[in-house]
């Protein structure tokens, strides 16, 4: 019989040849999943032997990450700024880099916590209920223009039991929503990939994840323009609209934003150091 490190091995050596990133840590989060362990437990059962049972649970994993399904979406979760998220292929799996965008926001506004929050184009709900853990009277407004989208994201805000401060709301970004500066913080992971570079994206991306949450025209650019020239109609007077970006769009995007009335508005790097983040000020 198998122990559950050989069986690690195993995988890890198999999905390093279907040139799979990080193929142990895949390898022992679908081992440990199936298995019902979290990894740390997992180490200490490697010289458990796995009985035929054990193997027929973790076999479905494998080839279904052997064909590029993300791990998020096999183990139907993701932790997003501590919080335990649902995921599947109704939304994007959140990324680094939007977890990184809640805690530029949490640290500049920690003074300062904002009461109204509209999060556009919410997907699962990451943002929303991220920006609704961390300030804990603000009450948050998420849209998106998928129901399927919308749908994940008030299972996640049930679960986490967030419902009572989060309305998820069905509108092609503010469509849907009265003006008239509500907003102290307006925040958006809008698609902006231009086509090209959404086939070029790794297969994980392109034949598993959303394309329309994905990708934009004008090389990426027709939804983030359409977010800033609408913005300020909906902050009020020194609010912030924080957007998550493509690397090579923020001249325009800076350009944009001041013809649109912001000021003052910058860009922040992400963790690799390139322009991820235009943050943008409603004039007073």
């Amino acid at each position: 019989m198998l122990t559950v490190l050989e069986v690690i091995k195993k995988t890890t050596g198999f999905f390093a040849d279907k040139g799979i990133e990080n193929p142990r840590l895949n390898a022992e989060l679908l081992v440990g999943h199936a298995l019902g362990l979290k990894r740390m437990q997992l180490y200490l059962r490697f010289e458990q032997p796995l009985t035929e049972s054990d193997l027929e649970k973790i076999r479905p994993l494998v080839r279904r990450r052997s064909a590029r399904e993300p791990v998020q979406y096999i183990v139907g979760e993701t932790e997003f700024f501590g919080l335990k998220l649902k995921t599947d292929r109704r939304a994007l799996i959140p990324r680094p880099e939007t977890e990184r965008l809640l805690e530029i926001l949490v640290t500049r506004l920690a003074g300062s916590p904002p009461a109204q929050v509209l999060d556009l184009g919410t997907g699962g709900g990451a943002l929303a209920l991220g920006l609704a853990t961390a300030f804990p009277s603000a009450v948050v407004t998420a849209v998106d223009t998928s129901e399927s989208a919308l749908a994940l994201a008030r299972e996640n805000g049930a679960t986490l039991s967030l419902a009572e401060r989060v309305k998820f709301l069905s509108s092609n970004w503010f469509s849907a929503l009265p003006a008239g500066g509500l907003f102290e913080l307006i925040v958006a992971n809008p698609p902006y990939l231009s086509a090209e570079e959404t086939a070029q994206a790794a297969p994980e991306v392109r034949e598993f994840e959303p394309v329309t949450a994905l990708t934009a025209g004008g090389q990426g650019l027709d939804e983030l323009k359409k977010i800033l020239a609408d913005a300020p109609r909906f902050l009020v007077p020194g609010g912030l609209l924080a957007l998550e970006t493509g690397t090579a769009q923020h001249a325009e995007l800076l350009r944009l934003a001041v013809a649109a009335g912001f000021s003052p508005a910058e860009s922040l790097p992400d963790l690799a150091g390139r322009d991820r983040y235009v943050l943008a000020v409603a004039r007073k």
